[in-house]
């Protein structure tokens, strides 16, 4: 199972907006008739449930949506860029690569959440004409897409989680409970992932999921062996069945297998530990495991948990197992989600409201960042090969404070500002404009 990737996405940048002048026949002076650019695509992920592994995303993991259309002339808007939709399977967790924060947890099939919103489209000259200025022969960029790290994490969703030592007859139980069937083999680790299997419920038209987590060994929560990619597929489940080796034939006591498993799932996530639990004592058929049933149910009941003798292998004691398991689940509650969908099935992250607030800071002895959602925004859709864009901006640095900022901190002709990637060199014509 590849249930574990970090992708880079990049939603599409902004169509630009055109700077046409109207030309027609028998028409003077037609003026600006520059249509806006198309919004830029954006980049969502999607719980699918067609979808088990994110193996997909194995060997391509750079996504980029598609950009939107230059505006035309006739006022004519460009054509919005297609939307991305990257499909992942139900119970993915959505991380920001580089923060960690939990951008989206999709456990309903159809939920998406946006990992990268498309860039705007920039405005044609049209909105750039006024009684004095008549003629703009410029227009906006497009707003570049935002990019990013995306760290992809598949949690599997069950009912039921067995967890125990190696051996301790997990896979022979749910092979025998279910018609999953796992690699069974008489050595440590013969399960490398977890498995899952729809258990019917003896009398019932009920029916539950049981996972197979593979076996736990001490110093897990830690990252034992393969302590992590365990214990995550645990914390969705409702519930946790304990399958101990009866027998003792690892040379450890039943009971002390019990307690390591514990400790570790308890040191992975201490919630894990209210959840509603029980113990499956399999390998009923053997003599050793029938002498050691009475002082382990005896101390297994101190712990106030509910031991159940099984034999996976003689399918003994599973009718019984099956039922205490429904029962547990009748009394589990539904588990806790990082961030709640929105009613659509959409989750959303809006971006933070445009503020005219910026900082300025000194890089070096020549060398000035200024840094702000609206000059940066403003910035990155200057054309600065266009004289009278570049104008504008200058005079948006004036409306916006940044030009008297920059003049109060020091800053001399020669000098170079930086905004939001693009950089302007500092001179008379920058200076003195209110």
């Amino acid at each position: 199972m590849f249930d574990r990737v970090t992708i880079q996405v990049k939603a599409g940048d902004g169509g630009d907006g055109s700077a046409s002048l109207r030309h027609e026949k028998y028409v003077a002076k037609g003026g600006p008739d520059g249509g806006d650019g198309g919004r830029g695509g954006s980049v969502y992920v999607r719980a699918d449930p067609s979808v088990n592994t994110l193996l997909q995303y194995r060997y391509k993991r750079s996504f980029k949506a598609e950009r939107g259309g230059p505006g035309r002339r006739k006022k004519q808007h460009g054509r919005a860029g297609d939307d991305l939709v990257l499909s992942v399977p139900v119970g993915t967790v959505v991380h920001d690569g580089a923060s960690g924060e939990v951008i989206a947890d999709l456990t309903t099939a159809g939920e998406r959440a946006l990992v990268a919103r498309g860039g705007r489209g920039g405005l044609g000259n049209t909105h750039f004409a006024t009684s004095t200025y008549q003629t703009p022969r410029f227009a906006e960029l497009g707003e570049p897409g935002e990019e990013r790290s995306v760290r992809l994490e598949l949690k599997l969703i069950a009912d039921v989680a067995l967890v125990g030592y190696p051996n301790a007859g997990k896979s022979t139980l749910i092979s025998a409970i279910s018609a999953a069937r796992p690699k069974i083999g008489a050595y440590p680790f013969t399960t490398l992932e977890p498995v899952l299997g729809v258990v019917a419920v003896p009398d019932s038209d009920e029916s539950f999921v049981v996972a197979d987590v593979p076996g736990l060994i001490e110093g897990a929560h830690a990252g034992t062996g393969l302590g992590h990619d365990f214990l995550r597929h645990v914390e969705r489940t409702r519930a946790l069945v304990y399958v101990v080796d009866g027998s003792g034939q690892e040379g450890r006591s039943p009971l002390h297998d019990l307690d390591v498993v514990r400790r570790e799932i308890g040191l992975h996530d201490p919630e894990l530990l209210s959840r509603p639990s029980l113990v499956a004592f399999n390998k009923m058929d053997l003599p050793e495991a029938r002498e050691n049933w009475e002082e382990f149910s005896r101390a297994v009941r101190e712990r106030g948990l509910e031991a159940v003798p099984v034999s996976a292998a003689a399918h003994t004691g599973l009718a019984e197992l099956v039922r205490v398991m429904s029962s547990a689940l009748a009394q589990a509650p539904a588990i806790r989600r990082f961030v709640e969908a929105e009613p659509e099935g959409e989750v959303l992250h809006p971006r933070p409201v445009d503020s005219e607030r910026f900082d300025i800071r000194r890089k070096g002895v020549r060398t000035w960042q200024v840094e702000g959602p609206t000059i940066e925004r403003i910035a990155v859709m200057t054309d600065t090969g266009n004289v009278e864009a570049v104008r504008r901006l200058e005079r948006e640095m004036n409306r916006t404070g940044v030009t008297r900022a920059l003049e109060e901190a020091g800053i001399e002709p020669g000098h170079v500002v930086r905004i939001g990637g693009v950089e302007l060199e500092w001179g008379d014509s920058t200076q003195g404009r209110s």
